[in-house]
């Protein structure tokens, strides 16, 4: 397994050449966010599809 260091820089280096510093950052920031939702669900934290679906359905009736 990759250590985090190893992880940004194949990150970064899979970017186009014209990528930003905001562009890396947003990358960084997406990937912390999927990789935080991955853990949850590992854990057994998620919320099954039907209830997601239930409130979903709550929204898009208003």
């Amino acid at each position: 397994m990759f250590g985090v260091k190893q992880e940004v820089i194949k990150l970064v280096q899979s970017l186009p050449d014209e990528v930003t510093l905001d562009d890396i950052m947003a990358e960084l920031y997406f990937k912390l966010q999927v990789d935080a939702g991955l853990k949850e669900l590992d854990e057994g934290k998620g919320i099954p599809h039907e209830e997601v679906e239930n409130r979903m359905s709550k929204w898009l009736s208003r």
